[in-house]
């Protein structure tokens, strides 16, 4: 695993250099599943997402999808004469985002999303903005006699200024090496 300082001043292993701590060739030659178990992480390990620049279609594509159209977020004219002087991304476009970054920070074998805890919104994140985010191991709690176990991060998403725009605890449910992959027969 490489390790090197972050914009924030961290060493964090860097994308593609994670250990690759099992391979699981299935039946039909698919690519080897190279997803980190529940038993592969530490509690204080911290890893940094690829970036992700957000865009003026991302703020209207949410708005439609989640009906937030607050003139904040989609009309010119109207944020112009906010303290922000400019449009801003919706909250939860934010969080969805950084969902999907931390989805591969690092790849794990997620069985299910548990919760969300204590999210902050410190700062706007504005139409051009690139956000990253740290992903910190909190604890882990082994569940399922070692087949699964639940992870609790510290997730803060950072601007390309380095600035905390949002932060959470999140929780997932992660497969354990106990778990036993069993490969059915094919029906002819």
């Amino acid at each position: 695993m490489t390790l090197t300082p972050n914009a924030i001043g961290e060493n964090v292993a860097e994308p593609g250099s994670l250990p690759i701590s099992e391979r699981v060739t299935c039946v039909f030659g698919e690519p080897h599943d190279n997803r980190m178990f529940f038993d592969d992480l530490s509690e204080g390990q911290v890893f940094i997402s690829l970036g992700r620049t957000l865009t003026e279609t991302d703020i209207v594509n949410f708005a439609g999808l989640s009906g937030d159209f607050n003139p904040i977020h989609i009309d010119h004219a109207f944020a112009a004469k906010t303290p922000f002087r400019r449009p801003i991304a919706q909250g939860l476009l934010v969080v969805s985002i950084a969902s999907g970054l931390c989805s591969n920070s690092p790849p794990l074998r997620i069985q299910a999303f548990l919760g969300v805890k204590n999210l902050l919104f410190h700062g706007p994140v504005f139409i051009g903005d690139t956000i990253r985010v740290k992903c910190t191991v909190v604890s882990k709690e082994s569940t399922g006699r070692g087949r699964r176990g639940i992870i609790t991060w510290l997730r803060q998403v950072y601007n390309q200024h380095a600035k905390l725009v949002q932060e959470a605890v999140t929780q997932v449910l992660v497969e354990g090496r106990g778990h036993k992959h069993k490969l059915e027969p094919i029906q002819t």
